[in-house]
Order: structure tokens, then sequence, then C-alpha cells
């Protein structure tokens, strides 16, 4: 008998997976992982601060327990906050830090639960190792799931062919209301469990006090890009993302304005009150760290480059340095520090990160 070790996240999908694998004829068992000290956080200095928050990891670990003896599977806990601090969150700062706009999940999905948590379960016994994400892998091919609505591909881009062997995913073939009626069937605690949203170390906390735990706020003006006006004062620039339009706090002016860009240099956030597709949309993006999960190089294919995005039609160069360039019909709020995903039809080919973002072959100075 096969011996799978699946990550238990104490929530709906993980949990149905689990009892799928069992019912294959697996031997199951569960891992949790703890990659967030959610009681104690550091401030800017390096010093701990409390938090007062409720603790959500500690439920969700209390819910993984409940499943696994519901299940009748071992359940196992690993603690990986040191290599996520070191792999997950040093990279999301730093990203802050370049003005950038960065995807946490994808960093935690290429070093945390597929690397350190397979060397752990290689070191349990495991044959393959399971997850609960909507996604495929056939003949060592990545395929989106048959709910795209629920895809994850776009998070898994950064994975590597041999990250993913022997590696399974027992809902990539099913929808999210099938998951949850199988675990209203099971009787399992989580059936009706909130799914996660948005950053997982963040949780239910204020981002912008979250932040400031670890990167001091550097006030600086808001200047309208076309008039050269200055028309406020932004909080810091890591609080605010290419077309945001809500949170700029200058008045009446709100509903009009949105983000075009930021000057480090400066410390300037541009915004616009006119049209957003006069410096939004843009036609052409530089990709840097490109990982191939797939064999295939075509010219010709799509790209996501936002999380549930449509699939937009690009052209893709190979650039001599490894890089990307990647060509497409003016899409608007293409922004570095966020993924590139490419797709052949249902095989996501991998992905790279946003390196630089053109217009008709000029460089967007403000992104």
């Amino acid at each position: 008998m096969k011996k799978v070790i699946i990550g238990i996240s104490g929530g709906v999908d993980s949990a149905v997976a689990a009892y799928i694998l069992k019912k294959q004829g697996y031997d199951v068992e569960g891992l949790f992982m703890r990659n967030w000290d959610s009681s104690v956080n550091n401030d800017i200095h390096g010093n701990p601060t409390l938090n007062n928050s409720i603790c959500t990891q500690e439920q969700d670990y209390n819910d993984a327990v409940k499943v696994c003896e519901k299940l009748g599977i071992k359940l196992h806990r690993i603690d990986f906050v040191k290599e996520y601090w070191d792999y997950v969150f040093t990279y999301f700062l730093d990203e802050l830090k370049k003005g950038r706009t960065p995807n946490p999940d994808i960093m935690c999905n290429k070093y945390i639960k597929f690397d350190m948590f397979k060397k752990e379960a290689i070191k349990l016994g495991a044959d393959y190792i399971a997850t609960g994400h909507y996604a495929r892998v056939e003949n060592g091919k990545l395929y989106r799931a048959v709910d795209e609505n629920k895809d994850q591909t776009y998070f898994l881009s950064q994975v590597s062919k041999k990250q993913l062997e022997n590696v399974l995913f027992p809902i990539g073939n099913m929808t999210k209301p099938m998951v949850r009626k199988i675990a209203h069937e099971q009787g399992l605690l989580v059936a009706d469990k909130k799914d996660s949203t948005g950053i997982c170390f963040i949780g239910e906390r204020n981002f912008k006090q979250f932040l400031t735990n670890y990167l001091p706020n550097q006030p600086g003006n808001i200047i309208d890009i076309d008039s050269g006006k200055v028309l406020g004062t932004h909080i810091g620039l890591m609080y605010y993302t290419v077309g945001q339009r809500r949170g700029l706090e200058i008045g009446g002016n709100d509903k009009r304005l949105y983000v075009v860009g930021k000057d480090l240099d400066k410390n300037v956030l541009y915004v616009s009150l006119g049209d957003d597709t006069k410096y939004l949309k843009s036609t052409e993006a530089i990709i840097e760290d490109v990982n191939f999960i797939s064999e295939q190089r075509p010219k010709i294919c799509t790209a996501k480059f936002r999380y549930r995005q449509k699939d937009i039609d690009v052209e893709v160069e190979y650039l001599d340095d490894g890089n990307l360039l990647v060509k497409y019909d003016n899409i608007k709020s293409v922004t570095p520090g966020q993924a590139c995903v490419l797709y052949l039809n249902d095989e996501c080919l991998g992905g790279g990160i946003i390196k630089e973002v053109r217009k008709n072959g000029e460089k967007l100075w403000y992104l």
C-alpha cells in the first residue's frame, strides 16, 4: 500500500482531498504546517510586540485534528516559521520596499509547500505528497483544475517540474460545490467553513497596522501626473497599488482619482483624474525569474497577469538573458512584482515575475 502525506490545513479542500485518498486505498497521514507565529510580531526595530487579534491558525489546527480523527488518520505537526520568514516573508517585505506588488502565496508554494513540506513528508515515509489545491498533474504536466473559478495553477507557476513529481491533487477534477457536498455527506465539521482569503500571515488584521510592525511609514507627496500639482500626502508608497481608487483621502476628488505609479527616489505617489486607460494600459512586459514546468516554448499562447483574470492572448519572445518579452494588446494594470503565468490551452507552462512594463516599446517611467 502506497503512503501519502497530505497537507491538512483545517479547511474543507484538504479534508475532502484526504477522504478521497483514503477511499482510493492509500495509506494516508496528515501534516499540519505552522508557518507563522500568530501571537507575536516584531516592530521595525526588531522588538516583539504582542498581537491581540484572534489566532486563526490555532483554530485551523484544532479543525485539522478533528478532521483527521473523523477520517481515522494520523496527524503530524511541523513548524516552518523560520523557513517561512526567510524565504517568503522577507521576500514580501523586500518587494514592498522596491515599490512592487508581491504575491507571497506563489513563493510559499515554491519554498515551503513543495520543498520543505515534501522533504518532511519523505522523512515520514511518503511515496507521494498531496494537497487540496485545485489543479491537475498528468504525465508530469500541470493543468488547470476542472473548476475554473477555483483553479490555483497561477499560484503554482514557480514550482519546478521536479517538485511536482509524486504529487497528487485529489480535488483537481472536482468543483467546489462537489467538494462541500462530499464534506457534508461524510460529516466533516469543516463542510461549511469559509475559504481563507488574502495574505495568510496578515489574516483578518488591518494591512496598514500590520505592516507598521516591520516597515516604517514614510509619508510623501501625492502629485497629479498631468498637472504636476501636489494634491495631498500619502502615508507610505507600500500601501498603494497601481489602479487603486479607494483610500487616497484627498477630499472631493477621491471617486475620480486613481493611482498611476510611484517614484521611490522622490517618495512620490502619482495619481490622475483622467481616463484610466491613458496611463494604466500597456502593450508589453519584461518577465524575470522565469520558471518553466513544461518542455514547450510556444511563441503564441495565453497569459494571466493577475489571479482570476481572463486569459490574455500574448506573443512571447525568449531573450538571451533568460527573461521573456511578453507582448499583448493594450491591457490595464500590468504591474511590476506580480506574476505573469503562461498557458497553452489548459496546460500551465510556468511563469515569472513582471520586471518592467512598456507601451509600444517605451518603458513606463512611473511604474
